[in-house]
């Protein structure tokens, strides 16, 4: 359950998340935040709180070719490297052959993109993303507020509190940080 927002203008990456733990029926305000900074990437997370603590103190993010374009990076270096991490500290799941992680967004020099569980990296044609249970509500709201004049970090927090208002998953304060 969760609820992360990204938004970019080309150059630099926001990206927000809220700050539910959810178990069950029960959901808890967490104070490790869900959004973090590592080398020049901002990340926010999903899938579980353990999956967001590898990525943030265990993965060391592979240095880009020279020239290398940032999406062949990403699929090339940056996800084999995520895999290891996560393989290395207990997460990562093999099911039927097919090994598994979880989700989560990158933002990357002026670009957002989504790893999915199975570890594809993911683009929209839209200058915004978002993925957790609020996703929908938070892509809606993102959608609308691209016809108003707003900062960043106002549209992703409108984002954020669309989410949190219709979704039990998805509850303040949020964490907001840029690349």
């Amino acid at each position: 359950m969760t609820a992360i927002a990204g938004f970019t203008d080309g150059k630099k990456v926001w990206i927000g998340g809220d700050s539910a733990g959810v178990a069950g029926y029960s959901i808890r305000t967490r104070t490790d935040a869900k959004v973090f900074k590592n080398g020049e990437m901002v990340m926010g997370f999903t899938t579980s709180f353990r999956m967001g603590q590898i990525l943030q103190h265990h993965l060391t993010p592979p240095t880009p070719l020279e020239g290398q374009d940032p999406y062949a990076y990403m699929v090339k270096q940056f996800i084999p490297a995520v895999k290891s991490s996560l393989r290395n500290h207990g997460f990562e799941k093999n099911t039927l052959g097919r090994d598994e992680g979880g989700t989560f967004l990158v933002g990357y020099r002026g670009k957002i993109y989504e790893v999915s569980d199975d570890y594809q990296v993911g683009t929209l044609a839209q200058n915004y993303h978002a993925c957790g249970c609020g996703r929908e509500l938070a892509m809606g709201a993102l959608y609308a507020l691209d016809f108003y004049d707003m900062s960043p970090e106002e549209r992703i927090t409108t984002a954020l509190e669309a989410a949190a208002e219709f979704s039990a998953g998805v509850k303040p304060p949020f964490t907001i940080l840029s690349t």
